[in-house]
């Protein structure tokens, strides 16, 4: 494959990656998944340092755009942000000592009851319930905060998910609102993760700067579908993107 038809596949797949970041989160699904396949001559901590930066640069497009329509929650949002950074670095620092293999069954099962309660409270994320913010929820929002921090530092897939799902299920928020929280907290673990690979070297910076051009591109246009079409449409592609990471990741695990 020469390499103006690998960066062509790379922009395409990064551009949809952008987009269903924007809306509901796992967009590293599709787009890691082409940075592996189209650059084999490197290592996966080049291609993981490549991917976080594509992916800051698509997170911080789409937060742009939400935060002219969408009135966040500071209070609670920046000491979540604050933890995730923190506990995404030692989950990088710790990488080598977790086993991934039980993380994956966790992870698995997790996904499934996600998929599951969503789908039957119809009405959960519809409607942004959420009055106000004191300490026992500012507490809560940073042990969640470490908890995904942690686990984007050691594994990471569905992370932004996890993160929209708790926003909906513990704080009342609708999806909408979800949505743009989490974008904002996944900046904190897009930080820290970069915060390793840059000065190690593990970044392509011309080959990053394309993917993370278009999957900019990508997170704006979700990010205006998210705000077009509400809550509702986030709630269904959200479910579609549980059914799609649980397939991939039962076959990952059972028929490997």
């Amino acid at each position: 494959m020469d390499f103006y038809n690998t960066l062509i596949i790379l922009g395409f797949f990064a551009f949809c990656g952008g987009l269903i970041d924007a809306a509901v989160g796992g967009g590293g699904l599709v787009q890691l998944p082409a940075l592996i396949h189209t650059l084999p001559q490197y290592s996966l901590a080049t291609i993981f340092g490549t991917n976080k930066l594509a992916v800051l640069a698509g997170t911080l497009s789409s937060i742009s755009t939400y935060i002219k329509r969408i009135k966040i929650i500071w209070i609670l949002i920046l000491p979540t942000m604050v933890s995730a950074f923190i506990f995404a670095f030692l989950g990088a620092m710790s990488v080598s000592f977790i086993p991934k293999e039980l993380m994956k069954y966790i992870v698995f099962f997790l996904l499934i009851l996600m998929a599951i309660h969503t789908f039957i409270k119809k009405d959960l994320g519809k409607i942004h319930t959420y009055i106000q913010c004191g300490k026992r929820e500012v507490l809560l929002g940073i042990f969640f905060g470490a908890l995904i921090g942690f686990y984007d530092g050691v594994f990471g897939p569905g992370s932004g998910s996890f993160l929209l799902f708790l926003f909906v299920r513990c704080f009342g928020f609708d999806f909408l609102n979800a949505s743009a929280s989490a974008k904002l907290v996944n900046l904190g673990t897009f930080s820290a993760a970069l915060l390793f690979f840059i000065p190690s070297g593990h970044v392509l910076w011309s080959i990053g700067a394309i993917v993370a051009i278009c999957n900019m591109a990508g997170s704006i246009f979700g990010a205006f579908l998210a705000l077009r079409y509400g809550s509702g449409f986030i709630r269904v592609f959200f479910l579609i993107l549980l059914v799609f990471l649980i397939g991939r990741m039962g076959i990952s695990i059972f028929l490997p």
